[in-house]
């Protein structure tokens, strides 16, 4: 692909906007524009800017040629400054009006060659040692001379070698002058052009640190956080997926990054097997191998070569064994085994209502794929309703998403919340389970009764009005209630303690759950509302 000298550090791309086929996605992050409607409208309100391909080489453009300005020199030398101090454009400039001479040393852009071959009428490439003119070679800053055909193979394996051809010198041993873009534009092939491109594009969100890619396997796309102080780091990018711009990891509000962190950890850690095996286990007596209890009697027989044959209570040989059903103290060997097996317990209790949580998000995602493809214009035809007038329907399917994604990892919160405070703990178990409650009530709404509409030839009016009320405020209802459960636990349940000044009666007869989430209603209101569309 050609390069003019006042472009070259761009190619052109006739595709440079397109994103990875989508069934190349997982289904968690598969549902394209259906939350955009959501996430457009609040856009403007967050503190980060989705940036697409050309977004992203205009930041690039900007900064190459803010250093060019600044301090006087070429965009090629701007360029190797930018890569070499990973694009810091204040590090440059610091480094550069420090000791400009050091830095072009460090960096490799010599004001003066040290070969000088001008006015010679043969010139010796330095690799193949074949003469040639003067416009058959070419050199770098430091002018050691090389033939076109040797730096064609030189600069295609760098190239082929990876990112490492963003950043290569001289092919003289002894010289650490940079090769710049330039001489790329002018030798490389347009398929090489295009794979340093690619690199140098890259090298700018990757290296530079102001922005990261979207995680989703096939999105193109990078999000500037604008160094927002905020606590939720939570994005939802152009292809629907939602992370975290901290750690990468799924969106996982209202959990911080180092509790996703450590529980992520502890779902694949190899520890939770050992602890299986101390809780569910026994050691044989003789050779100590862990054995599992799979039959009814105490009668236990380890396998070749042991084979001892001993009493699972109390682990003693069967030859000569007694009773052993009477208590002894200090047993220290059964309560570490209980403690494991609480441990192991409590885990499990904690993993699997995390997992099903995941589970029925995935499979929420691929319900509202389903019905916004296929069920949604069948009912559309069977009410003679247009389809922007049944949009309750994929908002409600939205919410249900979220909801679960939030849901699932109040699990990982609640397994970190700390024992020693309990009236915290009950506090959160109790906003935890209503949340829960409220929304198996809207799920169970959008995937059984929905149905009913589903497959007939017409549907009564009345009824299917009557539905849409229920359904619309049960989503309300649902946002509102998880929106605040998710402020609550990000702000560590501080605010909503008991107070030990106030009673239950002096603020109304109102717990600390409508408190905080009806505030602006009485209880009463919130009841009558809620009881239309329960």
């Amino acid at each position: 692909m050609d390069h003019s000298d006042d472009e070259i550090m761009y190619i052109d791309s006739e595709e440079e906007n397109l994103l990875g086929d989508d069934e190349d996605r997982e289904t968690d992050e598969n549902y394209d524009e259906l939350a955009d409607q959501d996430d457009h409208m609040k856009r403007s309100e967050k503190s980060y800017v989705v940036l697409k391909e050309e977004d992203i080489r205009k930041h690039q453009r900007d900064d190459i040629e803010r250093v060019s300005t600044a301090l006087s020199i070429s965009q090629v030398e701007a360029i190797a400054l930018l890569l070499h101090y990973q694009w810091s454009v204040s590090k440059v400039e610091d480094e550069w009006f420090t000791d400009e001479e050091k830095t072009r040393e460090t960096v490799g852009i010599l004001k003066e060659p040290v070969v000088d071959v001008n006015g010679e009428k043969e010139i010796e490439c330095g690799i193949c040692f074949e003469s040639y003119t003067g416009g058959e070679i070419e050199r770098v800053s430091c002018g050691h001379p090389y033939c076109i055909t040797c730096w064609t193979g030189y600069i295609t394996t760098k190239i082929e070698d990876g990112s490492g051809c963003l950043r290569f010198a001289c092919p003289e041993p002894s010289c650490s002058a940079a090769v710049g873009q330039d001489l790329i534009d002018k030798i490389a092939k347009k398929e090489h052009k295009e794979k340093y491109y690619t690199y140098f594009l890259r090298s700018y969100v990757e290296e530079g640190k102001k922005f990261k890619w979207c995680p989703s396997p096939g999105c193109e796309y990078a999000v500037d956080f604008g160094g927002s102080s905020t606590s939720n780091y939570d994005v939802s990018c152009l292809c629907s997926f939602k992370f975290c711009w901290d750690c990468c990891e799924d969106a996982h509000s209202p959990v911080d990054c180092d509790t996703v962190s450590k529980w992520l950890l502890k779902n694949r850690d190899e520890s939770e097997n050992t602890n299986w095996i101390l809780a569910k286990t026994k050691p044989c007596p003789k050779c100590k191998r862990p054995i599992e209890k799979n039959k009814g009697c105490n009668h236990m027989s380890c396998s070749a070569p042991c084979k001892l044959h001993f009493c699972w209570n109390c682990l003693k040989p069967l030859s000569g064994h007694t009773a052993c059903n009477a208590f002894k103290e200090d047993n220290e060997s059964e309560t570490k085994r209980k403690r494991a097996k609480d441990a192991i317990d409590r885990y499990h209790h904690y993993f699997e209502r995390w997992e099903s949580n995941k589970s029925s998000r995935l499979k929420a995602i691929s319900d509202l794929e389903k019905w916004q493809s296929v069920q949604l214009k069948e009912l559309s035809a069977i009410l003679g309703t247009p389809e922007t007038q049944l949009q309750f329907t994929v908002e409600a399917w939205l919410q249900i998403v979220e909801c679960r994604r939030v849901l699932k990892w109040t699990y990982a919160y609640g397994y970190y919340l700390l024992d020693h405070e309990p009236d915290k703990r009950l506090f959160f178990e109790y906003l935890q389970g209503e949340a829960e409650t409220g929304l198996e009530r809207l799920h169970h709404c959008a995937e059984e009764e929905l149905k009913q509409f589903i497959g007939r030839t017409e549907v009564p009016p009345k009824k299917f009005t009557e539905f849409q009320v229920k359904l619309i405020g049960l989503t309300t209802v649902t946002k509102t209630y998880f929106e605040n459960l998710v402020k609550a636990l990000e702000n560590g349940l501080a605010d909503l303690v008991y107070s030990k000044t106030k009673s239950t009666e002096e603020s109304g007869g109102l717990n600390l759950y409508d408190q905080m989430i009806f505030s602006q209603f009485s209880r009463d209101e919130y009841l009558e509302d809620y009881s239309d569309v329960v």
